[in-house]
């Protein structure tokens, strides 16, 4: 392990490339710790006790919507314009022939239109952030220029966020835009070291739960790490072809289906369609009268732990079969196999082939619902259990899967450069 590392930084094109991506990240949380003015912060702390939502998002985005910096809205608007270009091209014909037949090049079209959205996304949720916060008096009333200017700064800073990322992605290591949530998401582990040496030094009777808490979270980790890899493989078959005095084909290979291919994107899902109304309801609750009465009750049954558990584990379920019918068609797969003059043994190419790709991928996906569905509720059950709240990220929900992620596939991308380099050497 230690003799890779030293070869990475051996090699002077990786060292480069890591250096750029730690300079990117260097830039990121500056970003972030710049202020917007006018805001009241321990308003705003008290907002994000009283809604989860806030803290939910905040971790997506890096941390920088409770310090309401220039960077606020972090990468937030374009994650929800790839998503919402995602879920377009199932019911968009024009847009889904360009996503899934055109090749890279209509891929890149596709991205390119996400590109575009996110500006128009930041200053909607720029709008809706400014307006709620002044509702709340978090933040001090502002005149027309002064909301100008923030919505521009704001989504200014998510375009420059956007750029870095592709920059990172072009000139680093990895996914750009996932490097920098994962940049954010563990931004956090030093005020979480601090909360821990806190608890212990009021609390000596907290040394025990932390322990509990740590021999708890290091197979949660070694689980999300094994199933994150885990595939099944369907074995595919080619055809000979002769083509002049030359034969052509007869390989044998495989078609890997993911235990999870979704990824974070069910929890996210459903987190937002469980803390969204739960945080409509709570607003209203201080309306007088019969409104006011009833949003009390419902908010007061959303917050109870087994209905919130509930209700995401359910969606975390829904959201996988959903997303992944969106972005993975056997049907077109099929169509490319036969094609290339590829065929799965013992099935007839064609519908046989999708139905039977469509087979597999629904015993596959029930238990990658199940898996996900049940990291996202391991935070709170297991904080329930040892009453630690702090490193909530290290312990499941969406930012375990997106650590877990980011780092899997940033060391494939360094063995892969190095693999490379040592061929080129021979």
């Amino acid at each position: 392990m230690f003799e890779k590392i030293i070869k990475v930084f051996q090699i002077p094109d990786l060292r480069k490339r890591i250096f750029f991506v730690l300079g990117a990240f260097a830039v990121f949380r500056f970003m972030a710790k710049i202020p917007m003015p006018g805001i009241d912060s321990e308003m705003m702390q008290d907002l994000f006790n009283r809604f989860q939502m806030f803290r939910f998002a905040d971790l997506l985005i890096g941390g920088t919507l409770d310090q309401f910096s220039i960077v606020m809205l972090g990468l937030g608007p374009y994650i929800t314009s790839v998503i919402v270009i995602q879920l377009l091209t199932l019911v968009w014909p024009k847009l889904q022939k360009m996503y899934r037949e055109e090749g890279d090049a209509g891929r890149q079209k596709v991205n390119q239109y996400g590109r575009v959205l996110t500006v128009p996304f930041a200053f909607l949720q720029t709008f809706g952030m400014l307006t709620l916060f002044q509702n709340q008096g978090i933040l001090q009333p502002l005149s027309f220029l002064e909301t100008v200017n923030i919505l521009t700064v704001v989504a200014a800073g998510t375009v420059f966020l956007m750029w870095i990322g592709e920059l990172i992605t072009e000139k680093g290591i990895g996914n750009g835009v996932s490097l920098l949530i994962f940049a954010g998401i563990i931004s956090s582990l030093p005020a979480n070291i601090g909360q821990m040496i806190s608890d212990i030094m009021f609390n000596p009777n907290m040394v025990p739960m932390y322990i509990l808490f740590f021999l708890i979270g290091a197979p949660i980790i070694g689980l999300v790490v094994h199933v994150n890899e885990a595939r099944r493989n369907i074995p595919v078959s080619y055809a000979r072809r002769v083509r002049g005095r030359k034969l052509y084909g007869g390989a044998s290979t495989y078609l890997p289906l993911s235990l999870n291919p979704a990824g974070v994107i069910p929890i996210i899902f459903a987190m937002s369609m469980v803390v969204l109304p739960s945080m409509l309801f709570g607003f209203l609750t201080e309306v007088e009268g019969f409104i006011g009465t009833a949003a009390e009750k419902i908010t007061g049954f959303l917050d109870i732990s087994w209905v919130y558990g509930g209700l995401i584990f359910i969606l975390v379920c829904l959201f996988t079969y959903f997303y992944t019918a969106v972005t993975f068609d056997p049907k077109n797969v099929s169509e490319n196999l036969q094609k290339m003059g590829g065929f799965v043994p013992g099935i007839r190419p064609g519908k046989s082939t999708a139905n039977y790709i469509n087979y597999i991928l629904n015993r596959v996906l029930f238990l990658g619902a199940l898996f996900l569905a049940t990291v996202a509720v391991l935070p709170m059950t297991i904080s329930a259990i040892t009453d630690v709240e702090a490193f909530g990220f290290l312990i499941g929900g969406a930012s375990l899967v997106i650590i877990v992620s980011v780092v899997l596939e940033t060391i494939r991308q360094i063995n892969a450069q190095l693999q490379m380099r040592e061929y080129e050497t021979i």
